[in-house]
């Protein structure tokens, strides 16, 4: 059996299935292994995990006065949860395929800007603000014709250029997040413009660190945790760059129950915007493929940061993330109730839980049927959504081809 339980209450000989937390906030390679050496113990209780799941069918079981939650449990509270967030979404400008071949080009010439961008600040030159604000620009323009385009390119990146791609992934996230958040439009940019800075600190990790296949050591990890610290002094003294930004910068890695990085801030003392920051960082970070880990599907990352969400984020901000990018992601693979799969190829206007949907295999004569685009909006009563499925358990590849064609 599974069962969810704090941190506090693990015991040599006990089988740890999962640790409850993004994998860049723990300095463990692997996430399964059985509890036998006292030096794992004592990392996972420093650690700042709150919660782990542990398998008792392969080690050790808490004893009866442990308190413990089953996966019907979480099950239940992350539906209840994902439910609190559904309304409708407002009227999009442009087509999801009409803004693919837009974002395209968008994330194209980010990309080059970012690596420049980069690599001046490695050497030392002064950040080009002014240039980074009209990137913004370009990468806003295209989040408000159709948010999820650019969103759900900048996903698609190899581990090589993670880091610059990831900061435009979250330039535009935060983009639609501040939207989403009704802010002022001046604050929408400066949300987007804190995005793709927010990782600048990175310059100053070593590569082999920052792109090392195995476990870090505890030294390694807490190099990695000093990227908020470099990024914000390399920005401090800039004119261009606004207190807001700066905060974004060195608090994006703060929990609302203190146990982030680097000032351990907790609840009302992190800011809006470095709360937003947080999500949108952890989002692009775990659907991301890395040197170390593929990423999840973007419909299990949300449901994953739905369980972590009340020690981790702001909750406010988590749900109207949640309504920012879709219960079930652009590229999230679905199994409808009439027994077909299918991949989400675009959000519904009227409701979170009836995307358009690509069906294109039968989940129950395990075999490639027709490809067909249904609206779910339009199919109520006919058709729906009942599960999210991994496409590592069917065995599929290359699943963003059929939301992308």
């Amino acid at each position: 059996m599974l069962k969810r339980i704090a941190v506090k209450d693990v015991r040599m000989g006990m089988f740890i299935t999962e640790l409850c937390g993004s994998w860049m906030e723990h300095p463990f390679f692997k996430t399964k292994f059985l509890l036998e050496d006292k030096e794992d113990l004592n990392s996972l209780l420093k650690s700042g995990i709150k919660e782990v799941w542990i398998n008792t069918t392969k080690g050790l079981d808490t004893d009866e006065i442990v308190p413990g939650k089953t996966l019907s449990d979480i099950e239940r509270e992350t539906e209840q949860m994902l439910r609190e967030a559904m309304r409708a979404k407002r009227t999009e400008k442009t087509t999801m395929d009409e803004e693919v071949r837009l974002a395209q080009k968008v994330c194209s010439k980010s990309k080059a800007a970012v690596i420049s961008m980069f690599n001046d600040a490695r050497m030392g030159k002064a950040v080009e603000v002014a240039q980074a604000k009209e990137l913004v620009e370009e990468i806003s323009d295209s989040v408000l014709r159709q948010p999820h385009a650019l969103i759900s390119l900048a996903r698609l990146k190899n581990a090589d250029e993670y880091t610059y791609m990831h900061s435009v992934a979250v330039c535009a996230l935060m983009i639609a997040l501040a939207r989403q958040l009704n802010l002022d439009e001046d604050l929408v940019r400066e949300s987007g413009l804190a995005g793709l800075l927010h990782d600048l600190g990175k310059i100053g990790i070593p590569n082999k660190i920052l792109n090392k296949p195995g476990k870090l050591t505890d030294e390694e990890f807490n190099t990695i945790k000093s990227h908020p610290e470099i990024g914000a002094n390399i920005l401090m003294d800039n004119p261009l760059v606004s207190p807001m930004v700066l905060d974004v910068v060195l608090h994006h890695h703060e929990k609302v129950d203190g146990s982030g990085y680097p000032h351990r801030l907790t609840g009302d003392t992190i800011s809006l915007f470095a709360k937003m920051g947080a999500v949108c960082d952890v989002y692009d970070a775990i659907t991301s493929n890395r040197p170390y880990k593929k990423g999840w599907s973007p419909a299990e990352s949300i449901r994953k940061m739905a369980e972590w969400s009340k020690g981790h984020f702001d909750e406010a901000v988590f749900q109207a993330f949640v309504k920012t990018v879709g219960i079930y992601p652009t590229g999230s693979l679905v199994r409808l109730e009439s027994g077909r799969l299918g991949v989400v190829t675009e959000q519904s206007e009227t409701s979170l839980l009836t995307p358009k949907v690509k069906v294109f295999f039968s989940a129950k004569l395990k075999t490639p049927i027709l490809q067909e685009t249904l609206d779910l909006s339009m199919l109520i009563g006919k058709d729906k959504i009942i599960g999210r499925e991994s496409p590592e358990d069917w065995g599929f590849r290359n699943l963003d081809e059929l939301w992308m064609a």
